[in-house]
């Protein structure tokens, strides 16, 4: 893994998100703790909502169009919902957000 520093966590608001373009896309970093972050596509796959303006609580965001909730740790859909999305490596060292450059580095062939 390549290892890029995005920002500080005080960056991000508590249970809130930013987001980095990549060339993979918007991902939005989510912050759920004091020392928690996670890293997931900012695209809801259900009608492309802005999951970084959704809500976050616990381990999830619901989507703000239509109430969807997503698994921050697996992308995976909750509920009766079906559908992913897709998460990134991220680690905190001395309260800097770092991301995995090789994963959000390249778009991957269909």
């Amino acid at each position: 893994m390549s290892w890029i520093d995005i920002g500080h966590i005080e960056d991000i608001p508590l249970r809130g998100a930013r987001i980095i373009k990549t060339p993979v896309g918007c991902v939005a970093i989510f912050r759920t703790d004091e020392a928690e972050v996670f890293a997931a596509s900012d695209t809801c796959p259900h009608k492309g909502g802005p999951l970084s303006d959704g809500i976050v609580h616990g381990k999830s965001v619901t989507c703000p169009l239509h109430n969807w909730v997503f698994s921050l740790e697996t992308g995976e859909a909750q509920g009766a919902d079906e559908g992913q999305i897709a998460t990134y490596p991220v680690r905190l060292e001395n309260q800097r957000i770092l991301i995995d450059g090789d994963a959000v580095g390249k778009r991957t062939a269909a």
